[in-house]
Order: C-alpha cells, then structure tokens, then sequence
C-alpha cells in the first residue's frame, strides 16, 4: 500500500539564496571599512606603546626610580586615572558611555565623542590598568563607519555599517576573519534574518578579511604561546580539559558576580576625577601584590609567563590568577575605557600554568587553553570567540577536540547567568 504523504511533507523547504549581483556591490565598502578599522586599531596602539615606552623606561631612569617598583607603579596608574579622569571630565561626550554597560556589540555614537574616547583608550593602555583594546576601538570604528557610510552611501541600510566595523576590528585584533565570522554568526543567531547564512555574512566577512590582511601586513599579529608540543590527545588530558575548563568558568563567575557590587561602590563616588583616580589606587595597590606581569592588557605579560611554565610555583600562578581577575574587575568599574578579553586571557593562562605546576600530568597546552576557554565563557558568554581563543593559544589540532568536549560542562555552569556586562541601572546582562 503506498504512503501518502502530505505536500508540504514532499516540497522541501529551501531558503532562498541571494543573488550575486546583490552581494557584490558590498565588496567595496566592505574593504573600506575593514582597511580604516585597522587603521585606527594599530594608530591607538602603536601610540599607547610609544606612551607607554616612555612612561615606563626613560622617565622613571631620568628620576633615579625603579621602572616596577611599588612607589613608581602606584604614582603611574593614580596618574592615569587623573589623566583619564580629566578626559572624561571636559571632552565633549564625556568619553562615551559607562564601559561597564559596552559589550563587542558597541552602540552608534555622535563624532563628537570619538577624540575623548580614543585619548582616554591610548591613556588607559599606556598607563597600566588591566583592560584591553578591544571595545573602545570597535565603538569608535562602529561610530566611524556609520557616520562616513551615511554620507558615501545614503541609499545603504544604516545597521549594514556596526557589522562591518565590528567584524573589520575583531579580524584585525585576531588577524584573522575567521574570529569575526564567528562573533558575526552568534549574533545573526539572535536575529530575525533573510536567505543564507553566508550571504547574511558575505560584507562582514569581506570587511574581517580586510581588517585582518591589513593588521598582518602592518603589525603582524600573533597569539601563538609557543607552549611545549602537544601530541596526540588521551582519556587524562580530556578530564584534565573538563576540570580546568570548568574550573575557569567558576572563577570568572565570581568576578562576574562581584562586578555590579564593586561598579556600584566607584558609582557613589559620581566624579570621573574621585572615581578613576580612586580606582589607579587600588590598581596600584594590587600591583603592589602581584608585581609587573598584572600590568597592561595582558598579552606581552602572557608570552612571558608560557616562556618558562615550568618556572614558577603553583602559588605564584594562583595569585597572578587572582590578581589579575581583581584588576580586571577594578578597572572595568571605575570608568577606565578598555575591554574585557584580553585580561581574562592573562587570568586563564596563570590559572591554566597553576594547574600544571599542581598536577604535572596536567599539560602546559591543554592547562591553559582549558583555563582561557572556561575564563573567556563566563566573562563574555560568547561560545565561538571563546573556543577560539583558547584554540589559537596553542598551536595543535590535537588540542581543538579536547576544548570542544571542555566547553560543553563549563557553557551549563554559565548560561543563563550574568555577564561581565552592566544595564545602565546598574543590574547585570544576562
């Protein structure tokens, strides 16, 4: 007896693919934006570093004082927090929003704003607090984008120009579109979308793959630790995976957890120039405790702590671990502008490098891509660029199975639960 099937059973459902001629005029723009992007990332940099040489070598050796010592660390980062603090005082828009409510998904801001938040960014990198590059730029790049794009193609959809300059600045961070094509696919996931996946990420795609030729032809990024070798993956390196990543993951919960309480605590001060300078003092005073390497966004000091894993006590590591994940916190608090990622990395490395010191049998490669994964869910609750991260640390195909099966327990400690990421009232993103 034949089976009779119903006709919407029988016509499959396809999605209809953009056309070609509709994709190609993006290309242009798309390149545009993803070469300006990198442009402005490396500009802030390479200035933040020339600041920084300055500030942290010859200055302190012309006065006859110690370039880490406790008294010159503490004198530079309530400085910075003067110097940012006046920033956001007098410069028109204040220097954009409170970044403790600014995530990688940055908010369109008038012109007007962008010089007060690219010299308190350059400030804040030079001058030591624990925050990274990454979300002042993508704002300033996202506020850039829209306004040029406005006024060289009106007839273009306005919420064409954030994806852009969000993934152009995210592959020339990485450099490689291959973290912006992910961050780009989560968020597509949380919207209402047409045709293919692929089309909906052909332009951002372009300007990521752009951002990221330019940054690898002018500053050659790379993320590679250079860890011991890792060769093929066995049953006591997957545990080791599912217990350090999961470990991470509960550590960057209580950060997440304190972060409303110490934000609310600078808040009562209500003064940029009582709440940025009160907290280079605490910063100073955890440098104090944790020496140099908790300095900075992280990356340099992360490089130097995988050189040698075998160079330090678990002790040591623990309290890098913790040290940093307090400034972090601290300085994401008190008003300085910088993002979040790349001092989470430096925490989940020390944590990573302490398990390793702990347990031999825990490998310096998996130890730390484990911690970094774990770490990077719970503080940006963004899956893909977390396993990407923790992958790229540690140059291993083996590696890349091992976090994948790691993430699954760390992502049911953290989702549904708060984010590094604040609501302007003050009450956690979940």
């Amino acid at each position: 007896m034949p089976v009779i099937q119903d006709s919407e059973q029988r016509a499959p459902s396809a999605t209809p693919a953009t056309p070609a001629r509709v994709l190609l005029p993006s290309i242009l723009p798309a390149v545009a934006v993803g070469v300006v992007s990198c442009l402005v990332l490396v500009g802030v940099s390479v200035a933040a570093e020339e600041l920084q040489d300055l500030l942290w070598g010859p200055l302190p050796d012309a006065l006859g004082i110690g370039r880490y010592s406790v008294p010159w660390m503490v004198v530079m980062l309530v400085g910075t927090g003067v110097a940012v603090g006046l920033v956001v005082w007098r410069m028109p828009g204040h220097a954009g929003p409170d970044p403790a409510t600014v995530g990688l998904d940055a908010p369109v801001l008038p012109p007007v704003v962008l010089p007060g938040l690219l010299l308190a960014t350059a400030l804040m990198l030079a001058g030591g607090p624990s925050l990274g590059p990454e979300n002042p730029i993508i704002t300033v790049n996202v506020a850039l984008a829209a306004w040029l794009g406005a006024r060289a193609l009106p007839k273009a959809p306005g919420r064409i120009w954030p994806a852009l300059a969000e993934a152009a600045t995210i592959g020339a961070l990485f450099g490689t579109p291959v973290a912006a094509a992910l961050v780009i696919s989560e968020a597509l996931a949380r919207q209402e979308t047409r045709g293919l996946l692929w089309d909906n990420v052909f332009a951002p795609l372009t300007a990521g793959a752009a951002g990221a030729l330019t940054a690898t032809l002018i500053d050659h990024p790379s993320f590679d630790l250079d860890l011991p070798s890792f060769g093929r993956p066995g049953w006591a390196d997957l545990l080791a995976a599912v217990v350090v990543a999961s470990a991470g993951a509960l550590l960057g919960m209580a950060a997440v957890r304190a972060f409303p309480y110490v934000h609310g605590a600078f808040r009562r001060l209500r003064h940029p120039m009582l709440m940025l300078p009160a907290g280079g003092l605490v910063l100073g005073g955890l440098a104090a405790l944790g020496g140099h390497l908790t300095l900075f966004k992280g990356l340099d000091e992360i490089a130097e702590l995988a050189r040698d894993p075998d160079g330090r006590p678990a002790g040591e590591y623990a309290l890098l671990t913790v040290v940093k994940l307090a400034a972090l916190l601290v300085a994401a608090s008190c008003g300085f502008r910088g993002g979040r990622i790349f001092p989470a990395v430096f925490a989940g490395t020390a944590l990573g490098l302490c398990a390793h010191a702990l347990v031999s049998g825990v490998h310096p490669s998996v130890g730390v891509s484990a911690a970094v994964l774990g770490m990077l869910l719970a503080i940006t609750r963004q899956g893909w660029v977390s396993l990407f991260v923790a992958a790229v640390l540690v140059a291993s195909p083996g590696i890349l199975a091992l976090l994948c099966v790691a993430s699954l327990p760390a992502w049911l400690l953290v989702t549904g639960r708060p984010q590094m990421q604040l609501r302007e009232d003050g009450t956690p993103v979940r």
